[in-house]
């Protein structure tokens, strides 16, 4: 059975100074600054793909909601 394994506070801690000390304080935040803007241009691309796939299934939704309303309506008559 597999077991979820977490990151304590500890490492947590632990890599953090290990940062500090490759980078150096002055270039941690222009690290983070960095990181977030990536995170922010990926959620946008995340974003407009689940838009345009919305946009592209409500088509074929309509599409297939006409057709099963003409066979319904045939149905009846």
């Amino acid at each position: 059975m597999a077991t979820l394994q977490f990151i304590s506070g500890q490492e947590i801690f632990i890599i953090m100074v290990v940062a500090l000390l490759l980078f150096g304080a002055n270039k941690i935040p222009e690290i983070a600054k960095g990181l977030g803007k990536g995170m922010r241009e990926f959620r946008k691309a995340t974003d407009e793909i689940k838009r345009e796939f919305d946009e592209s299934t409500s088509d074929i939704k309509k599409d297939i909601k006409d057709i099963s309303d003409t066979v319904k309506k045939d149905l009846k008559d």
